[in-house]
Order: structure tokens, then C-alpha cells, then sequence
């Protein structure tokens, strides 16, 4: 029997609206995700930062329920509510028992349209992201991600961190707001979907009775692939450990090549098995901790080593990771057969456990929609990892990461004049290897 029947069913209303739904027997649940195709990719140079506010604002009240009675409402039914900002895309969602579904689409549709955004609430929130900033640049293996994301995509919306600046955070007004809202939330941009105890054909019609003012018509986008910019950067901070993030250019999130993309990730750095971490953390002790990730986005992807080590560790462990990217790029050091089962077993049982739950499932066709325009089933998907040896690994080398290995970015955040390492020493471990 086949671990996913693809349940999923698809509805684009008389406004452009999407309505995707997945049915999962055995639940109550039902989550809702209302995802609209913009953010921080439309954000101008001096809007940086403003759709994390408009986020934050969307909660302050709208023209027939204040913010205390949008909170009562959730809390009354059992639910929750909430919001993030990605780099290419904003969400709001709910999650709430079937019963409750038009109930929540009901609350969704109110903040999405009749929001007031009042000043003095703008105010709090502008206050808040600042403590949000704040905290982020605390938090020196965040600071090391992120100097390392806008050094190597300077100037391009990736490279930008979502909250923005203090700076420009303090700057928008409540016509900002508005604008940006007026000018993106269009419903052609909006997907909504919905993953539990779901009956398509009457979600479909809630949907409808939610959204059926919302009107216009967005413009098409012009946009291409960022530029990438290999190199150092570097940040003093109130530490004893330097905190380093390591990146290399990577496929986009629509690549057919990506599920071995992922494959490697596992194997280079996925887990307490992968080769960085018994390598470096195990066998040699020189890293508290160690760990890889692939980040896809709609125009480009990167892959990212991060970690913490000693000061006088730090030129070390840079070395030791550019030479395991480079053996296993390189094949000559090539996953063997029990590194490659484990790696595709792991990312299998994570994908289906992460899949029993409703809001994983509503993520998961919200996002596909966007990027793809279609869902796609778990037996796909598991389908795709299976397939991966070491000759589609072994390709994906040779196509894009032999090359990507050869303009490597580093982002260091660490103490105030290190002993063990600097600028240069950086800079020759890199050419060096290149």
C-alpha cells in the first residue's frame, strides 16, 4: 500500500484566490495557512524591513473586533493563531478543531482585509522588533548566519535580514503600512490551504465567503538570481568562542537536482553521524558543535556550515571543513553505502513523522504551490531521496558544487583581537584552497 495517496485537490476561485486542501483520515484538526506570494523580495531599498511589520500589525485590531477580542476568539475556540515573514512569501495561519474552520477562516479574512493598523499599536510594535533586532545580533551563531548571508548576497533581498534595522524599523509610518498592503496583498498573490479534517467542497465555499472582496490584480515581477560574493567578513563580539558560518552557492528551491542536494547536506553534516560532526566533533574534539544545512529560496540556494570552536581552534576546523566539502565533491572520498542508507533513511522517517501533522501538511502544499504550482505527494518526494546514489550525487558535484567550492564565503563572529586568528589568516586558508 502506498504511504501517501495524494489527497490533495485544488480550486482557483473567480478572484484568482488558490484554495489547495489535503484530507487526513483520523484527525480533528484542521490547519489553515493564508500565504501571499511577497515580502521582503518586494520590499524597495527603503522599505527594508517594513513586511515584518506589517506582520506585526496585522493583529492590532480591525474595523469590528479589536486585538483583545481577536485574542479571546482563538483562545475561546481552542485554537491558535499566528504569523511569520519569510524571504519570499508572508503567512498567516490557525489551527483549530474542524469544527472551528469557518470560524477561523472567518478571523483570517477580517485581519487580512479590515485591519486598522492603529498608530499608537504600530508604536508597540516598532518597539518590539527592535528588541527583536536586538536579540538577534546577542545571539553570535544567529549574527555569524546572517553577516554570512548578507556578505555573500549583498544588496539583494536575500542578503537582507527579514526585521530590517533599527534604522529603517523606526522610519514607517502608518501609510507605509497601508501602501505596502494595498499593493501586495492582491488575490491573486493569496494561497490558501488547508491540511486535517478537511472537506474540500465546503472549505472552498468558507474560502470564498472570507475572501470574495478582495480584488485587483498584481504586476508582473522582474527579477534574476543574485550575484554571489565569496570572501571574509568578520565581527567582534562579547565572546569566548568563535562562531563561524561557512557558505557556497547551491540550487534553488525548484531544482530538479535538489533532493540530492539534500542527500549530501545529510551526509557532509545532517546529524550526529555525519562526517563533520564525528570528524571534527568526535574524533578530534576541536568543536563544540557542527552542522550543515541547505537553504533553497525561489532565485538561489546555498549551503551552510556552522559551528563554534576555540579562538585558536577556529583556522583548524575552517581548514579540515573545506577538505571534507572538497573530498566528497570531488569523489575521492565518495559517500559509501552505509552513510548514503542512513542519510536517506533519516531524511525519509523525518519527512514522514514531520507529515503527520496538519500543519506540516499545510505548509508543505502552501509552499509547493508557490514554488511549483502544484502539490506534490510524499511518495514523491520519498521517491526522489530513494533514487539518490553516488552517481546522482557525483553529478550534482560536478554540475554545481566543484565550481561553487572554488568561491567559498566565511562569516566569523568572535572576541575582540583574537590571538589565533585574523583577516589574513583567514584569507590564506581560502586561497590556498582555491
Amino acid at each position: 500500500m502506498p504511504e501517501d495517496e495524494n489527497l490533495a485537490r485544488k480550486t482557483i476561485l473567480e478572484n484568482g484566490v488558490r484554495v489547495i486542501t489535503e484530507t487526513m483520515p483520523g484527525v480533528r484538526s484542521i490547519a489553515i495557512a493564508c500565504l501571499f506570494d511577497t515580502g521582503p523580495y518586494d520590499e524597495t531599498p527603503a522599505q527594508y524591513g517594513l513586511s515584518h511589520l506589517v506582520e506585526h500589525g496585522m493583529f492590532l485590531g480591525t474595523t469590528g473586533r479589536n486585538a483583545m477580542q481577536i485574542a479571546r476568539m482563538m483562545d475561546g475556540a481552542g485554537g491558535s493563531i499566528g504569523a511569520f515573514t519569510a524571504k519570499d512569501y508572508m503567512c498567516y495561519y490557525a489551527t483549530v478543531l474542524d469544527d472551528y474552520a469557518p470560524y477561523a477562516l472567518d478571523l483570517l479574512g477580517d485581519l487580512l482585509l479590515n485591519s486598522t493598523y492603529p498608530e499608537d499599536g504600530l508604536e508597540r510594535e516598532k518597539n518590539a522588533i527592535l528588541r527583536e533586532i536586538a536579540g538577534r545580533n546577542d545571539d553570535p551563531e544567529q549574527r555569524a548566519n546572517e553577516l554570512l548571508k548578507s556578505f555573500a548576497w549583498t544588496g539583494h533581498p536575500l542578503g537582507r535580514s527579514i526585521p530590517g534595522s533599527a534604522e529603517t524599523a523606526q522610519r514607517f509610518t502608518r501609510e507605509d503600512v497601508i501602501y505596502f498592503v494595498h499593493s501586495n496583498y492582491l488575490p491573486d498573490r493569496l494561497i490558501v490551504a488547508a491540511a486535517g479534517n478537511v472537506n474540500h467542497d465546503d472549505f472552498v465555499a468558507q474560502v470564498r465567503d472570507a475572501f470574495w472582496r478582495m480584488l485587483g490584480n498584481s504586476q508582473p515581477r522582474s527579477s534574476a538570481p543574485p550575484a554571489y560574493q565569496s570572501g571574509i567578513v568578520m565581527a567582534v563580539a562579547p565572546v569566548s568562542q568563535a562562531y563561524f558560518a561557512l557558505g557556497l552557492r547551491a540550487l534553488p528551491y525548484t531544482h530538479p537536482d535538489r533532493y540530492g542536494l539534500h542527500v549530501l547536506n545529510s551526509v557532509l553534516g545532517g546529524g550526529i553521524s555525519s562526517r563533520l560532526y564525528r570528524r571534527l566533533r568526535e574524533n578530534r574534539g576541536l568543536v563544540y558543535s557542527i552542522s550543515s544545512e541547505y537553504l533553497a529560496y525561489r532565485e538561489d540556494g546555498m549551503l551552510i556550515v556552522e559551528g563554534s570552536t576555540a579562538p585558536e581552534y577556529l583556522n583548524t576546523v575552517l581548514g579540515l571543513t573545506l577538505v571534507e566539502l572538497w573530498q566528497l565533491v570531488s569523489g575521492s572520498e565518495p559517500s559509501d553505502d552505509e552513510e548514503l542508507a542512513k542519510a536517506k533513511m533519516h531524511i525519509r522517517a523525518q519527512h514522514l513523522i514531520s507529515g503527520e501533522n496538519s500543519h506540516t501538511r499545510m505548509s508543505r502544499l502552501a509552499t509547493q504551490e508557490l514554488y511549483f504550482g502544484h502539490s506534490i505527494s510524499t511518495d514523491q518526494v520519498l521517491a526522489q531521496i530513494g533514487a539518490t546514489d553516488n552517481a546522482v550525487l557525483q553529478h550534482l558535484a560536478d554540475e554545481t558544487l566543484a565550481d561553487a567550492l572554488r568561491h567559498v564565503t566565511i562569516a566569523v563572529v568572535g572576541p575582540q583581537a583574537p590571538d589565533h586568528y585574523n583577516r589574513d589568516s583567514l584569507e590564506k586558508l581560502l586561497k590556498d584552497f582555491e
